[in-house]
Formats: C-alpha cells, sequence, structure tokens
C-alpha cells in the first residue's frame, strides 16, 4: 500500500485512545500551511489522515496556486481533500437581487436627514425604556453598523463537518457520544481569542500551534527555516475583515482581484431582504473604490479578524 492509500485510511481506534480519524482544517495561508508542513515533516503528530479545504470560489489566485504546491506529488504525505459550500460571490450577486444569501460581515450605512423627529428615550419607575417626547433632528444622522455573519458556516464549517463525517463514517449513522474524530486548527498564539470548542461531542478540536506557543511570526520564520514557499493571506478577495493594508496589497499586487472587489461592492449596495441601508464592503461604508486606504488599519482601528472566532478563516 503506498504512503498516500495509507493516509487515506482512517487511524485504527483502540479503547484508550478512540479518535480514528485526525483531519488538518487548511486554509492554505500561514498558519495552516505551517501546521501542514510540519506534520509532514513528523514534528507535530500523530500523522492527520488529510487535510480539507473549504472552497468558496473566490479566494485569491495566490491562494489556489499555493494550494496545487501544497497538493502536488512529495510535499505532504496525507491527501487534501476539496470540499465547497457554493460560489461566495456569486451568492452575494444573487442575493443583492433578492434571493437567498448566507450573510457576510458587511458594513451598513443609514442615513437619517436634518429635521427628522426622533424619539427622547427615559425610563421609568421599573427601569424599563419608554419614549417620553420627541425632538428634531439638528444636522444629518449616519449610522455604520455591521451585518451578521452566516458565510463562515455556510461556506467553510458546514462542508467540512459534511466530509468529515464522510470520512468517519457517520454519513446516515447515530452520531456517538464520544470524540472519534480530532480537527486540527491552525490558530496561532496570538489569535489564542479565537479558540472555540467543537460543538459536535463526536468531535474534539485541537489547536497544535498554541501547544507549541508559535505566533504567526514564528510560523513565517519556520517556514523560511526550512525553504518554504511563504503562503498569502488566506481570506476572501472582498472579505469584509480585511484591514486597509490587506486592501491596498490587493490594490496594489493583483489588479484584478482589486477590479473584481470594487465591482462586487457596487453590485450589493442595495436589494438584500432584511437589510436596512446601504451595503459596503469596507468598514468606512463608502465606496470601495473611493475608500482612503492611506493609514493603516492599526492607527486607532480594532482588528476585526478575532470576530472571526471558528478559525475557519485567515489562517
Amino acid at each position: 500500500m503506498s504512503a498516500l492509500s495509507a493516509a487515506r485510511s482512517p487511524s485504527p481506534a483502540t479503547e484508550s485512545n478512540p479518535i480514528r480519524l485526525r483531519v488538518l482544517s487548511l486554509g492554505a495561508g500561514v498558519q495552516s500551511t505551517t501546521l501542514a508542513l510540519m506534520a509532514a515533516r513528523g514534528e507535530i503528530g500523530p500523522m492527520p489522515d488529510c487535510a480539507i479545504f473549504a472552497d468558496t470560489g473566490w479566494e485569491p489566485k495566490a491562494v489556489y496556486e499555493h494550494l496545487s504546491w501544497l497538493m502536488s506529488p512529495n510535499v505532504l504525505p496525507f491527501p487534501v481533500d476539496i470540499v465547497s459550500g457554493g460560489d461566495i460571490r456569486a451568492d452575494l450577486v444573487a442575493g443583492a437581487q433578492g434571493n437567498r444569501w448566507a450573510s457576510i460581515p458587511a458594513f451598513t450605512r443609514n442615513v437619517t436627514p436634518a429635521g427628522t423627529a426622533i424619539p427622547v428615550l427615559d425610563e421609568d419607575d421599573d427601569g424599563a425604556t419608554i419614549v417620553v417626547g420627541t425632538r428634531i433632528l439638528p444636522t444629518e444622522r449616519v449610522g455604520v453598523g455591521m451585518i451578521r455573519r452566516q458565510c463562515t458556516g455556510d461556506y467553510k464549517i458546514v462542508p467540512i463537518r459534511r466530509k468529515v463525517r464522510e470520512l468517519a463514517g457517520l454519513t446516515r449513522r447515530r452520531s456517538p457520544k464520544t470524540p472519534i474524530v480530532e480537527q486540527w486548527i491552525g490558530i496561532s498564539l496570538d489569535e489564542a481569542l479565537r479558540m472555540r470548542p467543537s460543538f459536535e461531542a463526536w468531535q474534539v478540536n485541537r489547536w497544535p500551534l498554541i501547544e507549541r506557543r508559535m505566533t504567526r511570526r514564528d510560523c513565517l520564520r519556520w517556514l523560511e527555516r526550512h525553504d518554504y514557499p511563504l503562503p498569502p493571506k488566506s481570506a476572501c478577495i472582498g472579505c469584509p475583515f480585511h484591514s486597509d493594508a490587506a486592501w491596498r496589497h490587493i490594490r496594489d499586487t493583483d489588479p484584478e482581484a482589486w477590479a473584481d472587489a470594487v465591482d462586487l461592492d457596487r453590485t450589493i449596495r442595495t436589494g438584500f431582504r432584511g437589510v436596512r441601508g446601504e451595503v459596503y464592503l469596507h468598514r468606512s461604508a463608502v465606496p470601495l473604490g473611493e475608500a482612503d486606504l492611506t493609514t493603516d488599519a492599526d492607527r486607532g482601528q480594532l482588528d476585526l479578524w478575532p470576530n472571526e472566532c471558528e478559525g475557519m478563516c485567515g489562517v
């Protein structure tokens, strides 16, 4: 039996170790690439049975090229399965036309015109909020909000979970009440806030980079030390979590992707069910092509990536 075939067969479970399948969640970014290559070199074990890449259909070209390298002969001793929950870009376009969509953490802009009567609120004796009058808004008020995120679940977690259950032999079977699957997630020490336990009784999550107290910078150093190519950032081209630095990088290094993101941003302005106001990809809630990207997002702006709690994106 070849090494690849052996890696495809789930690990034998024992009474002392009931785990029979080890799966590495591969985003093809810095952390998950480092994790996969460290496993391949035997620096982290036991060897995973496979890795799974969830394709949203809108990853940067560099991510697909890096994934192809990872899947080429003699790089990883275990197979990489590619799964998909659909094409997120096409689904966003459909959502802007009033169809069903999985919401992304885009930004909304609501404008209340000057002269609008707005309620004046107070509390009653029981602490409940009540309206005690109205006042006229003297100037225009602009409010920026953020849409609830469903994309990670629909395009990452669900298709990966479906494939894991298939590989573990749980399709159409009652799930066991104790873990038989171990899923490796490439969260590094500097992003430990993104760690979350598995919500499935049959699966346990593991974060090997955190076990080794490795940060993203440590991962980059490890890759350089072993002469591996440095991976790109693994995130959808138009992800609203991008910092200004990330948007500038796309604009300056990948004009095709930048034009695609600007076009999509223009397309999704209105039309979504249940969304009030206009929708934007950039946190300033202005058209992406007009957004001020001259200052870094680290200057007084909140880093949004910790909101991606499951650790399935950006790694």
